[in-house]
């Protein structure tokens, strides 16, 4: 239900499993082993005073988060209805959700029941708890995406270039046992494998799936996560600064007009 949705959106699927992204994903030496470089600045498009976020791409990473990034990571603080700001209808998002089971209760008996996800539920967890998700992930607890680029510095280019980052390591460099490199990765060693690559998916629209495509799909998505509101919060200054303007200009033709006899 879920791919047949998104399909009629004019986007698709990509891959980013396991977004290793947190400490939690690598090792004691990765994390130790030094920082990274600071990854290349990119263009985004709702960055700016009036950027916005490109509805093609923000959709293309919905779907990358429900077939593939939803099976590890959580996605806690957004709410299915939200999606209507990315432009899925009503029924469209009704359909999203209920493909999810939530735990809900309790009933009249005192029991717990299950039932399918609502769209004024939030995006429903792939384990029931930490140590059920450590438990399924090698020890490791993947971490939750709904504030990602919020909590990384150079947030979307950072996670731009760690998606980009997977190189061969340089001469002399040994890649632990299960590690590998990646040169925006602090320490360089990252546990998780490359996820993506490039016709790694068939987007509907016909973009071509490159890696670099995917990469900002998915970053544009998870910008969008960590802060639904950026679109409006701009408009709302935008109109801000025009009344000060215009209160500006009428405050100087006040001024003129009081002090007219004075010169």
């Amino acid at each position: 239900m879920i791919k047949f949705i998104l399909s009629s959106l004019p986007v698709a699927a990509l891959a980013v499993a396991t977004l290793g992204i947190a400490s939690p994903w690598t090792s004691a030496p990765a994390e130790a082993a030094g920082s990274a470089p600071t990854p290349p600045a990119q263009k985004w498009s709702w960055q700016g005073p009036f950027g916005t976020f490109e509805r093609p791409a923000l959709r293309r990473g919905l779907q990358v988060h429900l077939e593939i990034c939803s099976a590890c990571h959580s996605l806690d603080l957004v709410a299915y209805r939200a999606l209507s700001e990315i432009g899925l209808s009503d029924d469209e998002i009704k359909a999203v959700a209920s493909e999810f089971v939530v735990v809900d209760g309790p009933d009249d008996d005192g029991d717990m029941f299950e039932r399918e996800a609502l769209p004024a539920d939030h995006f429903v967890a792939p384990f029931e708890n930490d140590n059920a998700a450590r438990a399924s992930n090698g020890g490791a607890l993947p971490p939750d995406l709904s504030l990602m680029t919020k909590a990384r510095v150079h947030g979307p280019d950072y996670l731009y270039g760690l998606l980009t980052g997977y190189v061969d390591p340089p001469v002399g460099v040994e890649v632990m046992p299960g590690m590998y490199y990646n040169e925006y990765y602090p320490g360089h060693q990252i546990a998780m494998a490359p996820p993506i690559d490039d016709d790694l998916v068939e987007y509907a629209d016909g973009t071509a799936a490159t890696t670099d495509q995917i990469a900002r799909d998915v970053t544009t998505f998870l910008a969008w996560a960590a802060e639904p509101e950026l679109e409006e919060r701009k408009r709302l200054g935008v109109k801000v600064m025009l009344v000060i303007l215009i209160l500006t200009g009428f405050l100087y033709a006040l001024k003129k007009r009081i002090w007219a006899d004075q010169h």
